[in-house]
């Protein structure tokens, strides 16, 4: 299903032992890790793009303690895949919730994300040797480098949203699950500094209004008692201001509007 991601190429990728080529003479490495980089130059705007080594540990930390198992609980009951499914997670990070999700139904499950350490450490966790896994360097905004109609459940969790590239790989009549902070997520780091929630369900709705139709919509809602330790990883893990707070032990909440769509 893989394509060539060097632009205005886009032919269908074979794969020989531990390389990936297309017809036009374009070839990729696979990584001793598992994963396969498709990520071009002028696909990214750093030298390493994407989440940092130290938001990645610290979101990490936090979902070992297990305070987002409840968000992912919900995410699987909602979504019920089948083992016949073939799932895209469009930046994936770490890969916590397609693995995951993958381990509970026995989907093929494709990763794809930005950041080459967040696709590393997918790998590492939750291993392509082990079957019916793939994780893959690119830059989802620009491109999905899938063949039309690849999937039967394309998932945009907490990440940036394509549209147009995830009506393309979704098949007709397929699942779009997407979650979205909502408004009283993190409430009482943002209140410290003066921040308000956004209800942003409205807008991701206008997002997807081509090509699809909204079909369950639910705010999953957790909390939990975070030492100081813990707060710290949650400041780490997020693209906002308060990573500047001084952190302590208090009681943190999460919460995600879960959206589900289907491809028409």
């Amino acid at each position: 299903m893989l394509l060539c991601s060097v632009r205005d190429c886009h032919m269908p990728l074979e794969r020989a032992e531990q390389r990936l080529f297309c017809e036009r003479g374009h070839s990729f490495d696979v990584a001793s890790s598992g994963y396969i980089n498709l990520l071009q130059p002028q696909d990214r705007r750093s030298k390493h793009p994407g989440d940092t080594a130290e938001a990645l540990a610290a979101r990490r930390r936090l979902h070992d303690l297990g305070v987002t198992k409840p968000l992912l609980n919900a995410i699987a009951e909602m979504l019920a895949a089948r083992e016949n499914d073939i799932v895209l997670d469009a930046g994936c990070g770490d890969g916590f919730y397609l693995g995951n999700l993958a381990r509970q139904a026995g989907f093929n499950a494709h990763g794809v994300d930005i950041s080459t350490r967040a696709v590393d450490a997918a790998a590492r966790r939750y291993p392509p040797s082990e079957g019916k896994r793939e994780w893959v360097v690119v830059n989802a905004d620009r491109f999905l480098p899938y063949t039309g109609g690849s999937f039967s459940i394309v998932l945009s969790i907490t990440a940036r949203m394509n549209a147009g590239e995830f009506r393309r790989v979704l098949r007709d009549g397929g699942n779009l699950l997407v979650a979205i902070p909502a408004p009283e997520d993190l409430m009482e780091l943002r209140s410290r500094v003066g921040a308000a929630g956004r209800d942003r369900v409205a807008r991701t709705v206008e997002t997807f209004a081509h090509g699809f139709t909204l079909v369950d919509q639910r705010r999953v809602t957790t909390t939990a008692e975070l030492d100081a330790s813990a707060v710290r990883d949650v400041l780490l893990s997020i693209y906002r201001p308060m990573r500047a707070q001084p952190a302590e032990a208090m009681r943190v909440t999460f919460s995600l509007d879960v959206l589900l769509f289907r491809a028409v």
